[in-house]
Order: C-alpha cells, then sequence, then structure tokens
C-alpha cells in the first residue's frame, strides 16, 4: 500500500495543488485516503502531518474508508431538497437499512450527501458509481445499483 501512495503522490511533489492532485490520485488507487497517506504525503510535500489532514478533512470528497461495493451520492443541497429529495433520501436509506454517510452491513453501498452535483435546473440529482443522473427518484438509483 505504500508504494501505491507513495507513486500516487510524488508525481505532483512540484505542481501548483500538488497535494490535492496527489491526494485525488491516492483515492483513486485505494477508492480511499489510507491513514499512511497522511505520513507519506507530509514527508513526500514536506509540510506537517496536520497541514495533511486539514487539507483531507476539508474537501468532502476524500474519504478515509473504502466505501461499498455501490457508491451513491445524493444531492441534499435546496434545489434538490425543494424537489423531494429528502424523500429520496429517506427511502434509500430505508431500502438499504443505512445511515446517511455510512455503508451497509453487507458492504453493497454507501449513501453519501452531496451539495451540489451541477444538475440544479433538473433536479433532484444524484451520482451513483461515478455517473450523473438527473431528475432522479429512489427507484433509478436502486435500479442502477442492482439491488
Amino acid at each position: 500500500m505504500e508504494k501505491i501512495i507513495r507513486e500516487a503522490l510524488s508525481g505532483h511533489v512540484a505542481e501548483t495543488g500538488g497535494l490535492i492532485i496527489g491526494l485525488r490520485h491516492v483515492q483513486e488507487r485505494c477508492q480511499f485516503v489510507p491513514s499512511d497517506t497522511v505520513r507519506i504525503a507530509a514527508e513526500l510535500f514536506n509540510i506537517s502531518q496536520a497541514e495533511v489532514r486539514g487539507v483531507i478533512s476539508f474537501y468532502a470528497d476524500f474519504r478515509d474508508k473504502k466505501p461499498g461495493q455501490n457508491h451513491i451520492r445524493l444531492c441534499v443541497a435546496e434545489a434538490c431538497q425543494s424537489v423531494g429529495a429528502r424523500a429520496i433520501e429517506e427511502d434509500l436509506l430505508n431500502r438499504f437499512a443505512v445511515r446517511m454517510g455510512e455503508t451497509d452491513a453487507s458492504d453493497f453501498v454507501t449513501i453519501e450527501p452531496v451539495y451540489c452535483l451541477g444538475l440544479c435546473s433538473c433536479a433532484p440529482a444524484a451520482e451513483v458509481n461515478g455517473e450523473l443522473i438527473a431528475r432522479v427518484d429512489a427507484q433509478r438509483i436502486v435500479d442502477e445499483v442492482g439491488s
């Protein structure tokens, strides 16, 4: 794992915004940001571990745990709320027996809130396994994950 983390980070050390780019590459390769990343990034970028933790905790896209087999990000911002996103959220959480921001017991699905997917004009919106879906409803999400 350390080799993967170093490879993902090391090519971005001299770049402007390199830490964020490198952390995104770590997450792409590992599906999350492993705890060893903090130490390795601090060493490579010559900054404190606190600074690295600060960047990871500031950006909601970084995860510290591997998501479930299916990753759902449901927009819960105002535009989506105004057209039923909270009802979709409640339906999904009940169907998959999971709480928002968590992975179900079988690691089948992770459901996370997001506060804008850029689809406000065709809300509600979700991202399922990296694919954006406009005018979504709970059944469409369930169909997408194959449950």
